[in-house]
This record gives structure tokens, sequence and C-alpha cells, in this order.
């Protein structure tokens, strides 16, 4: 049995038809679950798809299949394409996180093996600079400044180019932002916390953020596009050796 995905379907593919036939009182309460968010109008359906997208093509999801599906229901809903490459390149910078998390882990060490970083000469660092003046600077980047700042401006400057290009409204850069910190793949509370209270300085309701919450959520559904066709295809392939033998 075929099915589209549409807005109905929200994060599913045509494995909830699968799903429905196997097991079809789970479907009904998990597709009511997690269809949530594309039917009760909090938040706009152009950004739903383009939360959604943003958690399936995040540097640490890298789902092409959601990517593809949301790419093409944002679109439908009126995204342009410098918003959906926003969503790109947002996804691509999250990796900093790497350092957030590896950098005063490294610098407590050292201190405490004795081991001192070489000096550096002093670089002007105005990406940084700029980051803080329009309020994105994470006093979790201070770590890596300290230890390289002429590659960490360099790095900012690819955030500095996206957090003030004015390609989306400061609310919904927030609330995109809180959902790669937030998905179940990254899960980095600072991140989701800083974005959190942003976005409710800029406006948001408690209820538009806990809406990119429960897209985050509706991700796990991931798990039965994934799954639902292979076990299809094995099932279907074991019958058949089974008619074989037999």
């Amino acid at each position: 049995m075929a099915m589209t995905a549409s807005a109905e379907t929200g994060p599913w593919d045509a494995a909830l038809a699968q799903v429905r036939e196997w097991d079809p009182a789970w479907a009904a309460v998990c597709e009511t679950v997690s269809t949530s968010p594309w039917k009760s109008g909090v938040l706009s359906p152009k950004l739903v798809e383009l939360v959604s997208l943003a958690i399936n093509v995040a540097c640490t999801s890298l789902n092409e299949d959601g990517t593809r599906r949301h790419i093409r229901k944002a679109l439908d809903a009126g995204a342009s394409r410098d918003e959906i490459l926003f969503v790109f390149k947002c996804a691509s910078v999250m990796a900093i996180h790497s350092c957030s998390l590896g950098a005063p882990i490294l610098i407590e060490e050292a201190k405490a093996a004795g081991v001192q970083p070489k000096p550096a000469s002093p670089v002007a660092t105005p990406a940084c600079d700029r980051m803080k003046a329009i309020g994105q600077w994470n006093e979790a980047w201070d770590p890596f400044l300290a230890l390289d700042p002429g590659w960490t401006d360099g790095f900012m400057a690819m955030g500095a180019n996206i957090y003030g290009s004015g390609v989306m409204a400061p609310k919904e850069v927030e609330l995109l932002s809180m959902a790669f910190d937030a998905s179940f793949t990254h899960m980095y509370a600072p991140g989701t916390r800083r974005h959190i209270r942003n976005a409710l300085q800029a406006g948001a309701s408690m209820e538009e953020v806990f809406e990119v919450l429960k897209l985050c959520v509706a991700q796990g559904v991931q798990a039965c596009n994934l799954g639902a066709p292979i076990l299809a295809e094995e099932l279907a392939r074991r019958a058949k050796a089974d008619v074989h033998r037999s």
C-alpha cells in the first residue's frame, strides 16, 4: 500500500502505511502525536517545515530522505532558496560544539599536566567582535578563542555572515537554532538554554518554543521510516525462501 507524504503526515513517509497494517492501534496514536505540530497552527506551515528540515539536515543527523521531504514541503509552503540555504549553513556551523565541549577540557587537562600552549601573536578578531555585537556570542567559545584566535575568528566569520544576514527574522533564527541544539541527536544543553532565552526575548511565546521541541520529538518516527521498509523486505525474502524450501 503506497502513500504520498503530505502536511497531514508530517514527518512520515510511505512507511506509515506499513506500520498501520502491522499495528493499526499504535500507528494511530503515534500518528496523532507526531503530526500534531503540522495541525496545531502554533507555527506557520513554512516554519514547521524549515525546523523539520533543520533537524534532518543537521550535521548530527544527515537524514537524506527527511531532508528531501522537508525541502519539498518547505518550498510548497513558500520558503525561498535563501531561507533553505540558511538552514544548511546553520546545520554546518553547529559542528563548533566539538570545540565548545573539548576546548575547556583541553585547558583543564593541560593545566593539570603542566602543559602550556605556545605563545601566540596577537591577532584582530573582527568576526568574533561582530558576533558579540549581534548578540550571538556564546561564552562557551571563550576557551578556544584563547587557544587559537585566528582560526576561531575565521570560523565565526561564517557564523556572523549567517546570523547577521537578515534572511530570517530573529525569532525564527532562535527557534531554528534551538531545534538544532535540542534535537535528540545532539542534546546540547547550553545552546538549547541560550536559544530559548533569546527566542523569548525576540518575542516567541512559550507555546511556539514548545512546538519546536515537539517537532524534535516527532523526528523519532524516522526509526519507522527507516526500519519498516527493511523489515517488510526481509520478511518477504524469508517467506520466499521458505516457499522454495518446501
